[in-house]
This record gives C-alpha cells, sequence and structure tokens, in this order.
C-alpha cells in the first residue's frame, strides 16, 4: 500500500489567462495563493485554495491543444465540489451569468448535484453534501 495522504492539487491548463483567473477567483470564489509569470515557458501559473487549502494550479501554455471532447475524453472526467446548499449555489452561479445544467439525484447516494462549465468548457461539478 502507498502511503497517500490526500489529492495534493489539481493542475488545468486554460486557453485565456485573464478570463479563466476571474472565473475561479471571482466567480467560483477560490483565493489566490501565488501568481507567477515563468518567462522561460511563457507561462503563467496561478495556485489557488479553497477554504486556506491548496486545490488547484491554473496555467496558461502558448499554443496548447483543445480538450477532444466533454466530458467522455480519456483523462480527467470532470473537477467536482461538495456544497452545503445547491439551490443557493445555482444561484450565485447566475448572478455571474453561468448556466447551470438542470439539478440531478445520484442514484447511489440520492444527493443533488449539475454541472456547468468553465470558461474552456470543462466540466465542474457541484455535489450537495
Amino acid at each position: 500500500m502507498l502511503p497517500l495522504l490526500h489529492v495534493h492539487h489539481i493542475a488545468i491548463i486554460c486557453s485565456d489567462y485573464e478570463v479563466s483567473k476571474r472565473f475561479y477567483t471571482e466567480v467560483l470564489g477560490l483565493s489566490v495563493i501565488r501568481e507567477v509569470y515563468r518567462a522561460e515557458r511563457q507561462s503563467w501559473k496561478l495556485d489557488l485554495a479553497l477554504n486556506d487549502h491548496y486545490i488547484i494550479e491554473l496555467f496558461s501554455f502558448p499554443g496548447a491543444p483543445p480538450r477532444p471532447s466533454r466530458p467522455e475524453a480519456i483523462g480527467l472526467r470532470h473537477l467536482a465540489f461538495a456544497v452545503s446548499d445547491l439551490d443557493a449555489t445555482v444561484q450565485g452561479l447566475a448572478q455571474h451569468q453561468v448556466v447551470a445544467e438542470p439539478i440531478r439525484v445520484d442514484e447511489f447516494t440520492g444527493r443533488r448535484f449539475t454541472f456547468i462549465a468553465d470558461p474552456d468548457d470543462l466540466p465542474l461539478e457541484f455535489y450537495e453534501v
């Protein structure tokens, strides 16, 4: 057994750094830990936290290829955030003109959830706990 402790972070490459930075900080409300420009790679790296826990590295790379399809391409399927009030979350997203899919119910847990797309059409889930 490996001595894994928890997920350290998730890395996301975006197509428009400023748009994605605004989305993840102003719409989702993640806080900035550190932002650096790496000149040798022509790339921004933004470390983001949720409730003081480092969770996302947001990168910009020139000429990055698009994701092949959504959401069933091989690789990471989606990123899910736990929320205590799904209705309030959907309303908060709507205030930023972010449209959520219709709310569904997990057939195994009975919990409600919905999806949105980030600025690069990456699927983000909000799961009521």
